[in-house]
């Protein structure tokens, strides 16, 4: 069964939806669409009709890319009130074997939240550490080992259900299976994993339009985030304060013309734009890029005092994503803030955005759980696969086209 995932991102500015395949460890991108939010504010639905508007023309724009219907979907929810502690289960290994299989690796981590997790929570994450067979043998890939008793420790994750259920029941209402849901930063953090950030304490930053999320991994382990309260739609609001325009010239004044740093910027490049008093005004460069790079500043900060209260522990990396870090000279400031921070690009053909990271990620995240449970999965049926595929399709070519008069060339002579 080939393995084909949907991922949902829900923002305040869009929706994104990416649908991928994991072949041979590589994720190929075969749908990459967003389309403005509506009745969403920081992620959370606070109009269900409108939402769900959104949330079909984005299932519709996807479908039209893929050419199939798409009825089953991971969701990135609020990072909002997230909690995490430690636990352990373990089950008894009981085959004919007595080979761990999947079922039991499962059973495993079943135990360890079993009546831990209280009514009014919802798992976004449960994440081991480490399992112990026999409770002497550590590995990270119990599959296929012996053993008579399985035991894991894990990382659980949990935000309120306020978090989760707005959006699900939403996408019921559009036939969509939420088959797992978890935060952003994961998604984020598996979108930029590697050999060496995999050992190490780190932070992953996400950079939003209404909000900035801060998380902290340990060895790949999720063990803190926050959430603040501020990002791109702060640096609108600072654009057309200061020019008295409105949202959609500032918009573009963030996008097209202002760097992210002002060092570069030109005093000689400049834009016409009317302000709300219908007056025309000339706003250079280097004034629009100066009111961007003191708003980024301002936020940065936030976020490098929120990364020493998540952890004591001495950070190897930092990472910031999202759709703001797409600003020209990005980096420059990242750099002059962090000095060893990265900004993370998303470099999958065919999701060649920073706003698609979390989404992008999140496809990796679930395969990475699937693997770990030996579990097959897609959200196409064998038909439809065959279908993606083009087996069995009779490609009709018309003789009169440039095509079939080719064809005719060939094959009736």
């Amino acid at each position: 069964m080939r393995r084909i995932i949907a991922s949902l991102d829900i923002g305040n500015h869009t929706i994104k939806l990416v649908v991928g395949e994991i072949v041979r460890n590589k994720l190929n991108i075969l749908a990459c669409v967003d389309t403005p939010s509506r009745g969403i504010k920081k992620g959370f639905v606070i109009n269900s009709e409108s939402a769900i508007e959104a949330l079909d023309d984005v299932f519709k724009k996807g479908e039209e890319q893929i050419g199939l219907k798409i009825t089953k979907v991971i969701v990135s929810v609020p990072a909002n009130d997230l909690e995490c502690f430690l636990s352990e289960g373990y089950t008894s290994v009981n085959n004919e074997t007595g080979l761990v299989a999947s079922s039991d690796i499962i059973r495993s981590m079943q135990s360890a939240v079993y009546n831990k997790v209280m009514e009014t929570r919802e798992i976004v994450a449960l994440l081991p550490t480490k399992f112990l067979l026999d409770d002497s043998i550590v590995t990270d890939s119990p599959l296929h080992m012996h053993a008579e008793k399985l035991k894991v420790k894990v990382v659980v994750g949990t935000v309120p259900k306020k978090n989760v259920n707005g959006i699900v029941k939403c996408l019921e209402k559009l036939g969509v299976t939420v088959v797992d849901v978890t935060i952003g930063s994961m998604g984020d953090y598996y979108e930029f994993k590697n050999s060496k950030n995999s050992t190490e304490v780190g932070a992953v930053v996400n950079i939003g339009a209404s909000k900035s999320t801060v998380a902290i991994f340990n060895k790949g382990i999720l063990t803190g985030c926050e959430v603040i309260d501020m990002g791109g739609d702060s640096i609108d609001y600072d654009l057309g304060y200061v020019y008295k325009i409105n949202r959609k010239d500032a918009m573009y004044l963030k996008e097209s013309i202002a760097l992210a740093d002002k060092t570069n910027a030109r005093p000689s490049e400049s834009v016409i734009l009317e302000n709300k008093n219908g007056d025309k005004i000339k706003v250079n460069q280097f004034d629009a890029s100066e009111i961007v790079m003191g708003r980024l500043e301002e936020l940065l900060n936030l976020i490098k005092k929120q990364i020493n209260l998540l952890t004591k522990k001495e950070i190897s990396y930092i990472i910031v994503t999202g759709g703001v870090t797409e600003m020209a000279d990005f980096k420059n400031i990242v750099n002059y803030i962090f000095n060893d921070a990265y900004v993370g690009n998303v470099t999958e053909i065919g999701a060649r955005h920073n706003k698609f990271a979390t989404c992008v990620g999140l496809i990796k995240y679930y395969d990475s759980r699937l693997t770990l449970r030996n579990r097959d999965f897609s959200i196409f049926d064998i038909e439809e696969q065959e279908e993606l595929s083009g087996i069995h399709k009779k490609v009709n070519i018309n003789e009169d086209s440039l095509l079939g008069k080719l064809f005719g060339y060939f094959f009736d002579n």
